[in-house]
């Protein structure tokens, strides 16, 4: 894949939603209607959410994890390994995502969990519920995103192939590290550790799609027909499958929010105390990666994307995890929710600001 084939035209830093399709850039708006849904529908039917509640094998919920399958697998398709041998080609960039992604971002937003939850709202909130809460940041914060990646870069005019070498080392590392951080950040604030559901839930959401997203590509790129290129193939077979993992995460968003409806009527304040956090944290992440990439003299069509990646989170995986280790009505489940809320206008308007420092750096 050619680096023109992923530039978005001239002008893109004056409407830097310009590429993003009409689910990525409503996101917000989509998963806004669905919380009201979700709240609705579990007000009248409670009796129907307390019945998918009980569908579950080995503490994960088997509507979830259907659900949650329909949201990752095809970001997963994306995921080219014979990438990695591109590991050592100007290493700086991908330095700062692993530097920012594993040993900065899931410790800073446990701190900030802690410091908002703990001391600055604790009058407003009950201590058990502000554990759940923290549990559901440091699970975001310890989910590098994987997917809308890809946009936020095309957005920015970032290098692809660079993108995608960074994306695919972030899931390498994912399978092997995100368990024991999420495990010693859960333990450093007092939260019990199931490590069997948390082991059981990086295999089935990271694992698994994993490998099955890899060998559905490698069928596909060998698959192609003449003249046509792998990619292409590969971008119209994710392009047919990824209806479903909207409705995926539209349906997880419902279901999350009917099993929270009381909470949310009750407190609707609930979702900006979670969110305040998540916004502070989001900023100052990028701000920490794109300034060591301007100081590190990186070019912008690589320091973009990487302070990108480090800002975003793999919501679908903190989601999925979330719901296995603390239930369908837990803090945990409602804080990684609002993640999804949260994300897309505050990565929109990070998208907007490095394009317009697009001259800060030098170029490629």
């Amino acid at each position: 894949m050619k680096v023109e084939e992923m530039s978005v035209p001239d002008g893109a830093e004056r409407k830097s939603a310009a590429g993003l399709g009409i689910f990525e850039r409503y996101l917000s708006v989509w998963v806004a209607l669905c919380i009201v849904a979700g709240i609705a529908l579990g007000s009248v039917f409670p009796a129907l959410f307390q019945f998918l509640a009980s569908l579950e094998y080995a503490s994960v919920n088997l509507v979830v994890a259907v659900l949650i399958w329909a949201m990752v697998y095809p970001m997963m398709v994306n995921v080219d390994f014979a990438s990695l041998r591109h590991i050592g080609d100007r290493p700086k960039g991908l330095v700062i995502t692993i530097v920012v992604n594993w040993l900065v971002k899931p410790f800073t937003m446990a701190a900030l969990g802690v410091l908002f939850f703990e001391v600055l709202f604790a009058d407003m909130i009950d201590p058990a519920d502000a554990q759940q809460y923290i549990a559901g940041l440091i699970l975001l914060g310890a989910a590098p995103c994987t997917a809308m990646v890809f946009v936020w870069s095309q957005l920015t005019r970032g290098d692809p192939n660079y993108t995608l070498v960074q994306v695919s080392v972030n899931d390498v590392i994912m399978i092997f590290a995100f368990a024991p951080i999420v495990a010693l950040l859960l333990g450093v604030t007092d939260i019990a550790v199931p490590w069997e559901t948390l082991l059981l839930s990086v295999g089935l959401y990271v694992v698994i799609p994993l490998i099955a997203g890899a060998l559905t590509r490698r069928w596909l790129t060998g698959h192609a027909r003449t003249g046509e290129s792998g990619e292409a193939v590969v971008s119209r077979f994710t392009g047919a499958v990824k209806p479903f993992s909207v409705l995926g995460l539209l349906v997880t968003v419902v279901l999350l929010f009917g099993f929270q409806g009381q909470v949310i009527l009750d407190r609707p304040a609930v979702i900006a105390l979670i969110a305040a956090p998540l916004v502070i944290q989001s900023y100052g992440i990028f701000i920490v990666a794109y300034a060591a990439a301007w100081a590190w003299r990186v070019p912008f069509n690589v320091a973009a994307p990487c302070a990108l990646i480090g800002t975003s989170n793999f919501f679908e995986l903190a989601v999925a995890v979330a719901i296995s280790l603390f239930g369908l009505n837990s803090g945990a489940a409602l804080a990684t929710v609002v993640g999804v809320l949260v994300e897309v206008p505050v990565m929109l308007s990070l998208v907007a600001f490095a394009n317009r420092t697009r001259g800060w750096f030098a170029r490629s």
